[in-house]
């Protein structure tokens, strides 16, 4: 293990320095003015994060969307990773995973589509589209996009994960680094998520310590709260399973294609049940193959009750999926998360009337 750590040093570590380089003269070309940013009158959010991989924006904008339809009119606009369209598009009714990607579907019909979600790989000129045919909306949520700075955000959010600091990452492709560590000093808020729900002093001074942000800047901590199972098919489904009902005699199928899924996978190991796991890539489009082999693993599971228990990001996937035999869906479900900030860490204001402050105070479309 030493000597193939020690040869991916060799032969990464030399492009990670060449990608740090880049994206630095990136930056800085934005900064001396060289590459221009564009500034709307409506406020823009964007939530992105400085590493690749699963550290939850989703279930964070879906917290933004949440808190702010309450007395604004939101748009979620993204690129719409993986999803075999290309240009300008305004999630419907009609869409499908394949048209809007998975995660610009789920937050969607989350919101029940009283929420306008739309995709475009050129967000300047996404953002002018939606302006265009919704004047009335009042703020704009760019997904993924703080490396995209050719839109200058109202407000910025960095989303890092409690498990893996930025300090002791390293550049791509060495590391699971987009930009420097330093690039979190653009952001207005930095959100450390998937934190235990108990944390003790000395841990969050101890992140603190490690992030040393600019006093202007605002620190949160989260964590993920899972919520009662639900059907991936309601129509076929004729009951849902509470988790703590399971017990050893019983057996669980766990289908996750994100990111980081040992979250997950910990949460439904901390029941009764016994679990088998199936893990496939991020964003994984399911084949006929995949669906067989999963059928496969269902029918090997022993136990009086046998279940299927998919992440919210995969059931979308997994319900437009024409491969998916009827004699899963019944007992096919998905565990809703929801963000949850941690109470322990200097009480301060919800990160929602944080950003209105910060509008306000630069007097960008205030209500």
């Amino acid at each position: 293990m030493k000597r193939r750590s020690l040869l991916a040093r060799i032969a990464l570590v030399p492009c990670s320095k060449i990608y740090g380089g880049i994206t630095w003269l990136r930056n800085k070309c934005f900064d001396w003015k060289v590459l221009r940013e564009v500034e709307f009158d409506v406020p823009v959010i964007t939530v992105g994060n400085i590493a690749v991989g699963g550290t939850g924006k989703t279930p964070h904008v879906e917290y933004l969307v949440g808190a702010f339809r309450k007395t604004r009119r939101v748009a979620v606009l993204s690129r719409g990773y993986k999803r075999s369209t290309k240009g300008f598009i305004i999630a419907g009714r009609t869409s499908m995973p394949r048209d809007i990607g998975d995660e610009s579907y789920q937050i969607y019909h989350k919101f029940n589509g009283e929420v306008i979600v739309a995709v475009c790989e050129d967000r300047v000129f996404g953002i002018r589209e939606l302006m265009r045919l919704n004047p009335g909306i009042d703020l704009i949520i760019l997904d993924d996009a703080f490396q995209h700075r050719y839109v200058k955000p109202a407000v910025s959010i960095v989303i890092t994960e409690y498990n893996h600091p930025l300090s002791e990452d390293a550049m791509l492709p060495y590391g699971r680094l987009r930009e420097p560590a330093r690039g979190i000093n653009r952001a207005d808020i930095v959100v450390v998520a998937k934190c235990p729900e108990q944390l003790r002093p000395l841990d969050y001074s101890l992140v603190t310590k490690d992030y040393n942000l600019f006093p202007s800047q605002h620190l949160y901590f989260s964590h993920f709260a899972y919520r009662p199972l639900c059907p991936v098919f309601p129509e076929i489904a004729t009951g849902v399973p509470y988790l703590d009902w399971l017990t050893s005699d019983d057996s669980v199928l766990a289908v996750a294609g994100i990111g980081n899924p040992r979250p997950f996978v910990r949460h439904l190991k901390s029941y009764g049940a016994k679990v088998k796991v199936d893990i496939f890539p991020d964003h994984h489009q399911y084949t006929r193959k995949d669906i067989s082999h999963i059928l496969e693993r269902y029918r090997s599971l022993k136990g009086n009750q046998r279940i299927i228990i998919t992440t919210e990001k995969d059931a979308v996937r997994m319900a437009a999926n024409p491969y998916f035999p009827h004699e899963l869906k019944a007992i096919t479900y998905y565990l809703p998360i929801e963000v949850e900030f941690n109470s322990g860490y200097n009480p301060q204001q919800p990160i929602e009337e944080v950003i209105e402050k910060m509008l306000k105070d630069r007097n960008i479309a205030t209500l």
